[in-house]
């Protein structure tokens, strides 16, 4: 593993530690927040390992494990907004069943977690799914948008790139998305104790990442006709992203409990920790 994910995931780890060794209840929900292909599930995973090794109970979970299937992706796009289609905005997640899921976890429950399938795009078997113990001390729960508020609506009546442009000339698409975010997913992410951000230095980056982390997916599947998107499908797939992350990178960094810096090659440049309250 690259040193540079191995520091982001040490420093992460750390916090949890010093969380844990503050908290008088358990488990703390961490969540982890960070643009397409800055590391956070490689991180989430080797501080996951970590902690387990240790003997503390921790599960990790993603929020790209609960998108909707390809087929209620489908009716969403007829019924709402054809860009509705394509994963990743609010409002492409089964945040209801996420939302009982983090309950049941934090009430000592044993769960069944869920698993999506990016290479076939749609949800894995069941047989797939993991099983997460009774009774976690730690629920790291990462994603691109977690912890993500909605902007105002001034801020949605410009299009931010030629796909809003383009297809989304009403603006309905980008509005369906800012009240599922101010919504629901307000819901989800109230269960957080703390948020970590992973600040990318600025959108311009994602494309490169994001270009790395298909790669990895092609070579996953063996790089058959079905194994991942071309770097064409690519430019299109992270303008469904660009508004939001946009967002995120303004105004998350001052509110986060710990925000990591990061340079193009996701180097740390800065780590900020928020004070005590």
């Amino acid at each position: 593993m690259s040193p540079e994910l191995s520091s982001v995931a040490n420093i992460i780890e750390q916090d949890i530690r010093d969380a844990l060794a503050r908290s008088t209840r358990q488990p703390i929900v961490i969540g982890l927040c960070g643009a397409q292909g800055s590391g956070k599930s490689t991180a989430a995973g080797q501080v996951g390992a970590a902690l387990a090794a240790e003997g503390i109970r921790v599960v990790v979970l993603s929020l790209d494990d609960f998108y909707l299937t390809a087929a209620e992706r489908r009716v969403l796009g007829e019924e709402v907004h054809r860009l509705l289609r394509t994963r990743g905005v609010p409002g492409t997640h089964d945040v209801a069943p996420a939302t009982t899921m983090l309950d049941q976890l934090r009430s000592g429950e044993s769960v069944r977690l869920p698993s999506f399938d990016k290479a076939r795009d749609d949800r894995a078997p069941s047989d797939r799914w993991r099983t997460a113990p009774p009774g976690v001390q730690i629920i790291l729960f990462e994603g691109w948008c977690v912890g993500a508020r909605a902007q105002s609506e001034a801020a949605l009546a410009m299009p931010v790139n030629a796909l809003e442009a383009e297809q989304d000339r009403s603006g309905s698409w980008r509005r369906f998305v800012n009240d599922q975010l101010a919504g629901p997913y307000q819901s989800l992410f109230a269960r957080l104790d703390r948020l970590i951000l992973l600040r990318a230095p600025g959108f311009e980056v994602v494309r490169a990442w994001r270009t790395e982390q298909e790669e990895d997916l092609r070579r996953a599947a063996g790089n058959g006709p079905r194994a991942g998107m071309s770097n064409a499908e690519i430019e299109t797939f992270i303008q469904h992203y660009e508004r939001l992350t946009r967002h995120i990178l303004e105004e998350m960094p001052a509110r986060a409990d710990l925000t990591i810096g990061l340079d193009e090659n996701r180097c740390v440049i800065d780590v900020t920790l928020a004070p005590m309250a």
